[in-house]
C-alpha cells in the first residue's frame, strides 16, 4: 500500500519550528506577528515549487489547489491554522497544514491524478491569542464573523488586525463566497491524554464540546492599603478571587459530564503592592457536551457575580465574546475515516474534542471531521508538546488515504 514521504514530513515539521522557535524548544508565532509571516512565506514557496496555485483571501487565509482532472467537481478541502500560543508547541495547528502538505506531495510523487481538486489551507489566527475571538478566519470565511468585524480587532496593543494583514501582505483580495467543497477534513495532535493512555493511533473526532467564553471585569475603588480598614474597602481583587472559587466548584461538579470551567487570564488595576485593587479584569471560558448544562451554568455565573458585585459594593461588566454550540460531525466522513483506519491497520476509538478547533465553524457549512492523532503526556499549549515519529506518519498516511477515497 502506497505511503507518505515519512522523513519528508518529519522535515518539514523542524523547517516550521525554525519560525518563532523559543529557547525551550516550542514556538512562540503569534497571528499576523513577523514570525507568522516568515512562516506563512514559506508555505507559499514549496507550494507554488511545487506546481500548486495559491490564493488568499481578506482576512490572511492562504488556500492552495493541487488541480483535479474535472476542475467543475466540488474540492477536497484540507488543513488546520499556522499560528501558535505565546510560548506554544511545534505541533498545535501546523502538523495539520503540513501533514495536508505532504498529502498533495505524496500525490505528485505517486503520480496520482485525482478525480477531484484537493485544496489545503492554512487558517488565520486559530489560536486568539493575540486578536480575539480564536478561529477568527474560519469565522470569517464561513460568514459567522463579518469582514469588517474582524479588521477592527484589535490586539493589547492597540493595533488592528487589518493594519497587520496589510503590514506582513496578506490582506487578499481572492473571493471565496460560492466556495462550496465536497468534504473537509482538519489533522490535529488531540491535546489531551486519552489517545496515548489507550495505545491508540487515531482518534476519529465524532463531535466537540459547546463552549461559551466571557471577558468579566469588576469595579470598586482604589485605595491606600495601609488606612483603610478592611470592612470599608471595595476591594475588586477580592471580588474576582471569590468569583474565580465559585466558578471552579461549577467546574468541579460537572466533572462527571464531561464540563470544564477555567480562568485563565486576569489583571488587577492600579496592580501596585499598597493600594487596594479599585478594578479586576478577567476571562472565564466553559465547556460542555451539552447545550442544556451550558445554558444552566450561564444562569448560576451572572448569579454569582451578582452575590459577589452585591458583597462586596462593586459594578459587574459581563461581556460574552464566544458562544460555540456543541456539535456532531458529518457521519458518513466519520464511517469513511473509520473504514480507513481499518484498512490500514490502525487502532482508532471515537473521540469528543474539547477544544476549538477551525472545523467547528465549517461543520455547519460543509460535510466536516477531524483526526486526532496522540501527543506525549497529552501537553498542548507549552513547549514541551511533543508527538513520536509513527503517530506523525500514520496521521499523514489516514490524511492521504481519506483523501484518495473521497477525491475519487
Amino acid at each position: 500500500m502506497i505511503k507518505i514521504n515519512r522523513a519528508r514530513l518529519l522535515g518539514l515539521l523542524h523547517d516550521f519550528a525554525q519560525f518563532g522557535k523559543t529557547e525551550n524548544n516550542g514556538v512562540t508565532r503569534l497571528a499576523l506577528s513577523d514570525e507568522d509571516k516568515l512562516a506563512r512565506d514559506y508555505f507559499i514557496k514549496l507550494a507554488t515549487q511545487a506546481g500548486f496555485s495559491v490564493k488568499v483571501d481578506a482576512i490572511g487565509n492562504i488556500f492552495v489547489r493541487r488541480e483535479g482532472k474535472q476542475a467543475q467537481l466540488a474540492p477536497i478541502l484540507i488543513g488546520s491554522h499556522g499560528d501558535s500560543q505565546p510560548l506554544g508547541g511545534r505541533y498545535d495547528g501546523i502538523y495539520g497544514v503540513l501533514a495536508g502538505l505532504e498529502v498533495l506531495l505524496s500525490l505528485n510523487q505517486h503520480r496520482i491524478e485525482t478525480e477531484r481538486p484537493v485544496d489545503l489551507v492554512m487558517w488565520t489566527n486559530e489560536e486568539g491569542a493575540r486578536f480575539a475571538p480564536a478561529m477568527m478566519g474560519a469565522a470569517v470565511f464561513t460568514g459567522k464573523l463579518s469582514l469588517d468585524e474582524a479588521f477592527k480587532k484589535q490586539d493589547k496593543q492597540g493595533i488592528s488586525v487589518k493594519s497587520e494583514l496589510e503590514r506582513i501582505g496578506y490582506l487578499g483580495n481572492d473571493d471565496f463566497s460560492d466556495y462550496k467543497p465536497h468534504a473537509a477534513l482538519e489533522l490535529h495532535i488531540e491535546q489531551g491524554p486519552i489517545l496515548e493512555r489507550n495505545h491508540t493511533d487515531i482518534g476519529i473526532v465524532s463531535g466537540a464540546l459547546g463552549q461559551n467564553w466571557y471577558r468579566i471585569q469588576l469595579d470598586g475603588l482604589a485605595s491606600h492599603a495601609g488606612t483603610t480598614p478592611m470592612n470599608l474597602r471595595r476591594d475588586a481583587g477580592i471580588g474576582m478571587a471569590e468569583a474565580m472559587v465559585k466558578f471552579n466548584e461549577l467546574g468541579l461538579r460537572e466533572i462527571g459530564n464531561q464540563g470544564r470551567v477555567t480562568v485563565g487570564s486576569i489583571q488587577l488595576t492600579p496592580n501596585s503592592p499598597n493600594v487596594i485593587p479599585g478594578r479586576s479584569n478577567f476571562s472565564l471560558e466553559v465547556r460542555h457536551p451539552s447545550q442544556h448544562s451550558l445554558e444552566q451554568i450561564d444562569r448560576e455565573i451572572r448569579q454569582i457575580l451578582a452575590d459577589v458585585a452585591d458583597k462586596h459594593q462593586l459594578a459587574v461588566q459581563l461581556n460574552q465574546v464566544v458562544k460555540l454550540a456543541p456539535l456532531t460531525f458529518n457521519s458518513e466522513l466519520l464511517e469513511t475515516l473509520r473504514q480507513t483506519a481499518d484498512e490500514l491497520g490502525y487502532r482508532r476509538e471515537d473521540i469528543v474534542s474539547g477544544a476549538g478547533h477551525d472545523s467547528c465553524h465549517l461543520n455547519d457549512k460543509m460535510p466536516t471531521a477531524m483526526l486526532f492523532i496522540p501527543c506525549i503526556d497529552g501537553l498542548s499549549h507549552n513547549e514541551s508538546e511533543n508527538i513520536k515519529d509513527e503517530w506523525c506518519e500514520k496521521g499523514c498516511n489516514m490524511l492521504f488515504h481519506a483523501v484518495l477515497k473521497l477525491a475519487q
